[in-house]
C-alpha cells in the first residue's frame, strides 16, 4: 500500500541492488536477509552502516516502521526497509503490542519480557484467555520520500514455560494455529514460511519485486 496521501498511486517497484535493512536487531536482520535472498537484493543493515536508531514515537506498527525506514533512506541515500513487529495478547488488551521490545528492557532481555506477559496473565486468574497474535508492518522508503507499506499477522496461543532456543524475541512463548511447536522450537525455514513477517513479505514481494 502506498504510504503517501491523496489519490491511490501505482505501487513503486524496487530495483535490484543495495537495500538498507533499517534494524539493529540481528534476529530480524537475519530473517529479512533470508526472505530477500532470492530476489536480487543486496541487503546491508543499519548497524553495518553505523546509522542511529530513531526513537519509535509512532502509535501503530506501520507508523513506527515508516519513521525507521524514512530515516535510514534519508541518511544512506539508498532505499530502506524497516520492520516494526510485536506480540499482541488478547487478554491484555493487545499488549505488549508496539511496546513489545520495551517490555524486554534496555538489555533486550526477552526472558524478562516473556515472564512479564506470563505474570500479567496469571494475575487475571487460571482461566485467562491465552489467544495472541504477532503483527509485522514493513515500510519501504526511498530517499525521495516515497513509502510503501505492508502488514502481516499470524494467530496462535501462548504457552508456559517458554519452549525452544530457536528464533528470537517472544518466539518460545508462541504456538501458531494448527501447529504443536512454538516458533522457538520450529524449523526456521518453516517459521519463515508461516510467520507474520512472511505474510507481510509475501505482500511486499508481490507488489514491488
Amino acid at each position: 500500500m502506498s504510504g503517501e496521501g491523496g489519490a491511490p498511486q501505482a505501487i513503486r517497484k524496487l530495483a535490484p541492488g543495495r537495500l538498507v535493512i533499517a534494524s539493529h536487531n540481528e534476529g530480524k536482520v537475519r530473517e529479512i536477509r533470508a526472505l530477500l535472498g532470492p530476489h536480487g537484493i543486496d541487503p546491508v543493515s543499519a548497524a553495518e552502516l553505523d546509522l542511529p536508531e530513531p526513537e519509535e514515537t509512532g502509535t501503530t506498527f506501520v507508523a513506527n516502521a515508516e519513521l525507521k525506514a524514512r530515516q535510514a533512506a534519508d541518511l544512506s541515500g539508498l532505499p530502506a526497509l524497516a520492520d516494526d513487529s510485536g506480540l499482541c495478547v488478547a487478554a491484555l488488551g493487545g499488549d505488549p503490542g508496539i511496546f513489545s521490545a520495551r517490555w524486554a528492557g534496555p538489555d533486550k532481555d526477552f526472558a524478562l519480557a516473556m515472564r512479564l506477559v506470563q505474570d500479567r496473565l496469571e494475575a487475571l486468574g487460571p482461566e485467562a484467555y491465552r489467544a495472541a497474535w504477532f503483527v509485522c508492518a514493513l515500510a519501504l522508503a526511498w530517499p525521495d520520500g516515497h513509502v510503501e507499506w505492508f502488514e502481516g499477522r499470524v494467530g496462535g496461543t501462548l504457552v508456559w514455560p517458554p519452549r525452544g532456543g530457536l528464533g528470537f524475541g517472544y518466539d518460545p512463548l508462541f504456538v501458531p494455529h494448527g501447529r504443536i511447536e512454538t516458533f522457538g522450537e520450529m524449523d526456521q525455514d518453516l517459521k519463515h514460511a508461516i510467520s507474520h513477517r512472511a505474510d507481510a513479505f509475501r505482500q511486499l514481494v508481490a507488489a514491488v519485486l
